[in-house]
C-alpha cells in the first residue's frame, strides 16, 4: 500500500526522493512495503553493486538484508525526518508512518538509523 498522493521526483541535492501532492497528518501510514529478504552471503554480493545504497539491514540480529518493493528504498535520510519506518520481520513488511504534519509538495524523509529523532551518525556521514 502506497498513499496515492505520493510520487517520486528529483531533489535539488539528493537525487530522487519521495514527495506528497497532498497534506499528510502525523500518525498516517504512508506506505506498507513488502520486502525480499536475503542472506548474509547474498548481502556480500549486493554490497558490490549499486543496490548497496537501497537495501536495509534485516532481522533481529541484523544478519540479513532486504530489498523493499515500492517506494521505501527511495526515501532520503534526515536526522530531523518527518517519517519513521518500522520493520515487521514476521510479515516481511516495512511500514513508513508520518511523525509530523507534512505539507503538500514537501519531501518525505526517514532517518536511516530507524527512530525518526536518532542523531547517531549514519555511515555516509562518517569522516
Amino acid at each position: 500500500m502506497i498513499l496515492p498522493c505520493l510520487y517520486i521526483a528529483l531533489t535539488k541535492t539528493m537525487g530522487r526522493g519521495v514527495f506528497t501532492s497532498e497534506n499528510i497528518d502525523s500518525g498516517v501510514i504512508v506506505e506498507e512495503s513488502p520486502v525480499i529478504v536475503m542472506t548474509k552471503e547474498e548481502r556480500k554480493l549486493l554490497d558490490q553493486t549499486r543496490l548497496f545504497n537501497y537495501i536495509f539491514e534485516w532481522g533481529a540480529k541484523k544478519n540479513q538484508c532486504c530489498l523493499a518493493l515500492g517506494y521505501a528504498a527511495i526515501y532520503n535520510h534526515s536526522y530531523k525526518s518527518n517519517c519513521e519506518y518500522e520493520m515487521n520481520f514476521e510479515k516481511e513488511i516495512i511500514t513508513v508512518k508520518a511523525v509530523h504534519f507534512i505539507r503538500a509538495g514537501d519531501e518525505l524523509f526517514i532517518n536511516y538509523n530507524g527512530p525518526w529523532n536518532d542523531t547517531k551518525t549514519v555511515w555516509f556521514d562518517v569522516k
